[in-house]
């Protein structure tokens, strides 16, 4: 059948939905391959490094180019997964007809960004010359699929909007687009803002409407040009291409499609029945457990989002079933995963590593303490708020026995990790590629098939192009703060209380837990991090123990309004509204600030715990 035929048949829409998905599938399709590509690339360096004590020129320099080729096929994907960070809230609580203002607002954003992904990009390669030493390839090579990256995302936006027959939406999201690309091309303003500042306030409109951020972020930085920004469209997007590329993040991918691939292959589901065999016969057992579970998946998946879906589907409806209303049984699920990004392995902890070339082995033993005071507090609130009847029988020494050493394959995981990583074994990126490898092993033993492990490679090559792209996206806003001096801004501020490491920490603390109320993590890791670690260390405050304070801190913002990251993947999954979840979860809000309060005086009085 021809596309004419097709077209009469169906329309133009169902030829648009059947387009979207075909460069769906093609890109989903090639960013598994790249993935598997680089497990095969890290896993051949590790053999060769330790067995042969040999390797290869330009394997590192290989490995960064093929992860900015999965995050450029991965990126147009992104904007439809469950990392495409959107804050739908203030849509949410719009009539209708500001429902579809605010949407066409938030698709002439990600399209604009888009183009300033594919023209800048463009821009870049006609500047650069010469050829990679290690590789022997043009360099233009390195960020030459970003030109296609770009323009796939507005072919995404358009396809969408004419699967659904909305012509006129698309015509005024095109005159939209047109309209601001147009005049920031050839218009200058002089209002007097600082660029920082003007960059946020966009971001943040950007962020309102439910734009997706690291596109609102973006945006935001080009559209500052127009009013005195030093950085021009090449400079923005070279220093956004430059935050992609370090050899650190390399571990982000590895580390998420461990986590796809432990709960698909069903190992997950073993770490489950352990955790309900060592505490389901306390009070609030299965609460309880949903919080043990969260404490062992935490070190396979090191992502919180990745565990927040998880456990909205396994405990959730249970935790209805018995007795627990379902706003609570949410918070209970959002409030538990919180730990997925402070035990190791964590990828809040790669990302700021990355930002401020921190110890990636101290922060995750750091990260261990961390996450276990945290987890105290919350079992605490748990067995406070418990429902009556929720207590299983004790379990025998030999079920216990039994479900531990079933489980035992997803222990080793942890222990390539941490002990790979803290002493120094393995290099993080190594470690992540071991860890990847270990359990695609255990999805083989499990006899997952070639479909199941095609798809958590696609699902993995989306979700890690979405965090990809947030960190190149925060670089010209970091790159702006940091010209506009807001370091020096947040150093003053921080010791308006005193120049004691206490009076610091508190003004610190007190910022991030503003910044968590409307930034994800990522991004304010990668915007704050930087600024505020110089602060703490001149008072005195060892850098690491600050580093798993932010974290903890930042992800507290996962469960407060009005973004709440954590709290919107549980209710998209559950259905259950978000007000509701953020009311439920203030008891588990209360003792993660309690567990933050005794984290701050522990790197006060006993810094050597870190």
């Amino acid at each position: 059948m021809t596309a004419v035929d097709t077209l009469r048949a169906d329309g133009l829409p169902g030829l648009a939905l059947r387009v979207r998905d075909r460069i769906g599938q093609a890109l989903g399709g090639l960013g598994a391959l790249v993935l598997a590509i680089l497990l095969v690339l890290v896993t051949v360096t590790v053999v060769l490094r330790y067995f042969f004590s040999t390797g290869f020129s330009g394997a590192g320099e290989l490995a960064v180019w093929l992860n900015l080729a999965l995050i450029a096929l991965g990126a147009p994907l992104a904007l439809n997964s469950g990392l495409a960070m959107r804050l739908d809230l203030l849509p949410r609580a719009l009539p209708p007809p500001g429902q579809r203002v605010t949407e066409m607002i938030a698709d002439a954003i990600t399209m604009l960004s888009g183009l300033v992904i594919a023209f800048g990009t463009a821009g870049i390669i006609r500047q650069i010359g010469g050829i990679s030493p290690e590789l022997g390839l043009p360099e233009w090579l390195r960020v030459a699929l970003f030109v296609p990256s770009g323009l796939f995302i507005l072919a995404q936006i358009a396809l969408a909007r004419l699967g659904r027959g909305d012509y006129a939406g698309l015509g005024a999201v095109v005159f939209l687009v047109a309209a601001v690309w147009l005049a920031a091309h050839h218009l200058s303003f002089q209002i007097g803002l600082p660029p920082s500042l003007l960059t946020a306030l966009i971001a943040g409109f950007g962020i309102l409407v439910a734009a997706p951020l690291p596109h609102a972020f973006l945006l935001a930085a080009w559209l500052a040009i127009p009013f005195g920004s030093m950085l021009n469209e090449p400079a923005l997007v070279n220093t956004t291409l430059a935050g992609m590329s370090k050899f650190l993040l390399l571990a982000i991918p590895f580390f998420l499609l461990a986590g796809t691939l432990l709960t698909a292959s069903g190992i997950a589901g073993r770490l489950v029945r352990f955790a309900t065999a060592l505490v389901g016969h306390w009070r609030g057992g299965l609460a309880q457990t949903t919080l043990m579970t969260s404490v062992l998946f935490s070190g396979a998946s090191g992502s919180s989002v990745a565990n927040a879906a998880f456990s909205a589907t396994t405990f959730h409806p249970e935790l209805v079933r018995r007795g627990y209303s379902p706003e609570r049984a949410g918070a209970i699920v959002a409030s538990t995963s919180v730990l997925d990004n402070v035990i190791p392995p964590s990828i809040a902890f790669l990302i700021l590593a990355a930002a401020t070339n921190l110890s990636v082995g101290r922060l995750m033993v750091g990260g261990i303490f961390g996450g276990l005071i945290m987890a105290l507090f919350l079992a605490i609130a748990m067995r406070a708020t418990a429902r009556p009847g929720d207590q299983l029988p004790r379990a025998s020494l030999a079920e216990v026995k039994a479900s531990a050493i079933a489980a035992m394959p997803a222990f080793g995981l942890g222990l390539i990790v941490v002990v790979g990583i803290r002493f120094g074994v393995v290099t993080t990126t190594e470690a992540a590629g071991v860890a990847a490898l270990y359990t695609l092993g255990l999805a083989l033993w499990r006899r997952m098939g070639p479909a199941s492990i095609f798809e958590a490679f696609r699902q993995t090559a989306a979700e890690a192009a979405a965090i990809g792209l947030l960190i190149g996206t925060a670089g010209p806003f970091a790159f702006l703060l940091a010209v506009d001096d807001i370091s020096g801004t947040i150093a003053n501020f921080a010791t308006v209380l005193g120049n004691g490491p206490g009076m610091v920490l508190l003004a610190c603390c007190t910022i991030l837990l503003l910044v968590g109320l409307f930034l994800d993590i990522g991004a304010a890791i990668l915007l704050f991090g930087p600024l505020m670690l110089p602060v703490v260390s001149a008072a005195g405050v060892d850098p690491v123990a600050f580093g798993v304070i932010l974290v903890v801190n930042l992800m507290i913002g996962g469960l407060t309004p009005p973004v709440g990251m954590l709290v919107f993947v549980v209710s998209g999954i559950t259905r259950v509204p978000a007000p509701a979840l953020f009311a439920a979860g203030l008891p588990y809000l209360i003792a993660l600030i309690g567990s933050l309060t005794l984290l701050c005086l522990c790197a006060v009085f006993l810094p050597t715990f870190f």
